[in-house]
């Protein structure tokens, strides 16, 4: 599960930061927030918003509180000063693939990158019980509430509470505690949409919605993303894929289709929304052929578009209908002869012809040598003409990641056609050493 927005949660380099202070017992944490609080709540002193103001801030400090010796960017001596005790125990960990020395201290676990820089703080043991940051927004849009006037300085607060909640959530997606990780982005997502905050989290919103799918919490999923594509924002339209999901869990068939047909018109070429419309055509038998139709109109749009005759390719290669799907990525390149895709496409197409042959190839029975054979040479006439779509493909493209793609397809047939002829097998070794030398 790796489509979160901007996932930097363990990131490989850090910006040195100053540590926020000295660190408060348990008891001055909770006494300056009740402190606070009575002071907010007073019936005449909370007319003002100074005290609302206060209160927040005490929250904030119980929220900083077990780390505010420490920052992150700091190197590990630095740390081991500001820290003011000794780890109590220490060990090296892997994170997201990439090596960490996770140091255990009495309040947090400090991890460190291999540079020695401290870049994730875990807090085991918080000041503040509940929700700190929850309470601390309220209070600050208390004081908002109270003097429009404080618009500024709230607005700040709840940018600050919200990128705070950001990186916890991070945090917890990367330790694969995906609760927490929901709990932590819907946290600043809401905090970002009230007001006065000027800029919503739309990140936030999207992976609120993108965990609450994965974790099967489809009513969380549906309410965020349709404030997703209530604010526009769309994923490159992924969300009316993601939305589709959420209604087949419902069991909606008609909702589901409806919101792929509506984002397939506005954005045609999303391989996401295609699947998923496909796939819903065939499990309702609804011909998806259809489909082709609502690229119709996208056409007339857009008839310079060769993503479109790209798209409809697909469609035709998902259904094994080969002869349609070689036609429009033919097309495709004809509307644009420098469209890499319309070359990959049509020699993916080719390959899927040539998954087929194999299946063939293998159910025949040991006797029938003679259909073994027809059909062994049609499968090398077909690995000869799709080398010839993805030759075209890496000479086109300009996408280091597409010819690559397309360097590998010729390398595996070139193998498989090696003992042709040795332009075959210098071929496959021309693409070899391309491959290896991009490693």
């Amino acid at each position: 599960m790796k489509k979160l927005v901007l996932a930097l949660a363990l990131a490989g380099s850090v910006t040195a930061a100053f540590a926020q202070g000295s660190v408060k017992s348990d008891a001055d944490i909770q006494k300056a927030i009740e402190k606070a609080a009575a002071s907010a709540n007073d019936a005449k002193k909370g007319l003002k918003p100074a005290p609302w103001m206060k209160l927040g801030d005490a929250y904030m400090n119980a929220y900083a509180n077990p780390t505010a010796a420490v920052a992150y960017g700091m190197d590990k001596t630095t740390f081991s000063l500001a820290a003011g005790e000794k780890p109590r125990s220490s060990e090296i960990v892997t994170v997201d693939g990439q090596s960490y020395e996770k140091q255990v201290m009495s309040r947090y676990n400090a991890y460190f990158n291999a540079a020695g820089q401290l870049v994730v703080l875990e807090v085991t043991k918080p000041s503040y019980a509940g929700d700190a940051l929850e309470e601390a927004a309220k209070a600050y849009i208390a004081a908002y509430e109270r003097d429009a006037k404080k618009a500024k300085d709230v607005d700040a607060k709840l940018q600050d509470i919200a990128s705070r909640y950001e990186t916890d959530a991070y945090t917890a997606y990367s330790f694969g505690n995906l609760e927490k990780a929901k709990k932590f982005f819907k946290g600043a997502a809401d905090v970002s949409m009230k007001e006065p905050c000027s800029k919503i989290d739309t990140n936030a919103v999207y992976n609120t919605a993108f965990i609450a799918l994965n974790s099967q919490d489809y009513a969380l999923a549906k309410e965020y993303y349709n404030k997703c594509l209530a604010m526009g924002h769309t994923a490159g339209g992924s969300v009316y894929a993601s939305m589709s999901q959420v209604e087949l869990s419902q069991g909606d068939t008609l909702a589901a289709k409806t919101i792929l047909v509506d984002g397939l018109k506005l954005y045609p070429d999303n391989a996401s929304i295609l699947t998923n419309l496909i796939n819903l055509y065939l499990s309702i038998n609804e011909d998806p052929e259809k489909i082709v139709e609502l690229l119709a109109e996208a056409k007339k749009q857009m008839p310079d578009n060769p993503s479109l005759y790209y798209v409809e390719g697909n469609i035709y290669t998902g259904i094994k209908n080969y002869e349609k799907a070689h036609a429009a990525y033919a097309q495709s390149s004809v509307v644009d002869p420098k469209y890499d895709m319309a070359y990959y496409g049509n020699g993916v197409c080719y390959l899927k012809e040539a998954e087929d042959i194999v299946e063939a190839i293998n159910a025949l029975d040991v006797r029938e040598w003679k259909k073994y054979d027809e059909l062994q040479a049609k499968l090398t006439d077909i690995y000869k003409t799709s080398v010839n779509s993805f030759e075209k493909c890496y000479e086109v493209s300009t996408n280091s990641q597409v010819q690559e793609a397309a360097a590998d397809y010729l390398k595996r047939i070139y193998f498989q056609l090696r003992n042709l002829g040795p332009e075959y097998k210098a071929a496959y070794e021309k693409y070899e050493a391309i491959l290896n030398a991009g490693k």
